[in-house]
């Protein structure tokens, strides 16, 4: 049996918060492997258009080439329509009845889960890992959220205590399209790849 992490997202673009948070995770919990899933259209992003996925497949790619137990999974990206989480745990259970999978999430989505597609659902399918921050939205601590999702659905959650990082693939887009240096930000491969596609140029 395969300990896996599943770290979903647009990964529009992938940066080093998302890398640092898959090291944590597998270090912390010992994972034998990260996979890195992108959605292929997110219900829930209706604020931005999404980057094409053969761009944001290739970002992931070379985000993590060289980097032992991490890959890439197109698993979403080839379904059609909505990408559920949900859905995808139940694929993935199906197809790979012999290991054990763990969702790793930020705080926000923690706070967010019992408004996603069934997702009483997707606490029955899987661990959730969260990144060990406070949600400043929320109206309780990350702990008082952590035991209501324990208490309501039997959620199996445990914390991550990975350094936080100030970075967020929106600001990366706005950074990217006024012309500035995102080289700190993300991976100097994804960096270069950005440039050479000019992508999110039309969000100025």
């Amino acid at each position: 049996m395969k300990r896996i992490g599943i770290m979903g997202g647009t990964f529009d673009p992938v940066h080093n918060g998302h890398l640092l948070l898959g090291r944590q995770a597998r270090s912390e919990y010992g994972l034998d492997e990260i996979w890195y899933m992108p959605s292929h259209i997110p219900p829930h992003k209706k604020d931005h258009r999404i980057t094409d996925g053969k761009d944001r497949l290739a970002m992931l790619e070379l985000a993590l080439e060289g980097i032992p137990f991490f890959s890439v999974s197109d698993f979403e990206m080839k379904r059609e329509g909505n990408t559920y989480t949900a859905q995808t745990l139940e694929l993935l259970k199906e197809e790979y009845p012999e290991d054990k999978f763990y969702f790793i999430i930020g705080a926000d989505s923690l706070f967010q889960l019992e408004t996603w597609y069934h997702p009483e659902k997707v606490m029955e399918l899987t661990s959730l890992l969260v990144s060990g921050r406070e949600y400043d939205r929320a109206g309780r601590t990350l702990d008082q959220q952590i035991s209501h999702l324990k208490s309501v659905y039997g959620a199996h959650i445990q914390v991550l205590h990975n350094p936080e990082m100030n970075v967020a693939s929106a600001r990366i887009r706005d950074m990217a399209a006024r012309g500035e240096d995102i080289g700190e930000l993300v991976p100097g491969a994804v960096a270069a790849y950005i440039r050479e596609h000019r992508l999110y140029q039309e969000s100025r």
